[in-house]
């Protein structure tokens, strides 16, 4: 019987190492998956919520925001990097001074990804709990379809907010609030 030839897996090293293709990837699993470039409204709503979140951050001097697809290595043997839409780390979890090049062993407090039309909910559930493992907080995926939120926790069910209500983090951000539809206006 023939054994299939052993597929070479990429490391999060390697990744990050490689010349930019000029389109998005994510490295799941030690393999290197082409993503779909994401639409105007995709970058818009980042956009917005990295500006917003960012306004909060800076003045409250809590940490940094970081956006465009900021990898984040999830998982080790075999690696997994997340490009993150949006994503913050505290000063605790990354400290002041300059950023360090590449993909480093720290994990956001919380990360924002915005709903494509591609996307699928099983995917991106998937990849909510790969982030929660990692040792994320919270994890809000947007859904510019429907302008709601829906926000995770690694111990709490998931609550799914309207444009109406109000997006809150307190035990990550005590204070911030913004109404999900303004993040989609």
């Amino acid at each position: 019987m023939a054994t299939a030839p052993a597929v070479e897996l990429t490391t999060a090293e390697e990744f990050g190492k490689r010349p930019d293709p000029g389109y998005p990837e994510e490295l799941v699993r030690g393999k290197i998956i082409r993503m779909t470039p994401p639409d105007r409204l995709h970058g818009y709503v980042c956009y917005v919520t990295a500006r917003l979140l960012g306004a909060f951050v800076e003045v409250h001097d809590l940490g940094r925001v970081m956006t465009n697809d900021s990898g984040v290595i999830t998982e080790r043997e075999p690696d997994t990097v997340r490009g993150a839409d949006v994503c913050f780390y505290s000063y605790e979890r990354l400290p002041r001074g300059p950023i360090p090049r590449g993909y480093g062993s720290e994990i956001p407090e919380l990360v924002i990804e915005v709903r494509s039309p591609s996307n699928r909910w099983r995917d991106l559930h998937d990849k909510v709990a790969e982030y929660l493992r990692a040792g994320v907080l919270a994890v809000v995926v947007l859904d510019p379809e429907r302008t709601t939120a829906h926000v995770f926790g690694p111990d709490e069910a998931p609550v799914a907010l309207t444009a109406n209500q109000d997006l809150t983090l307190p035990g990550i951000l005590p204070g911030f609030t913004v109404r999900v539809g303004r993040l989609f206006e």
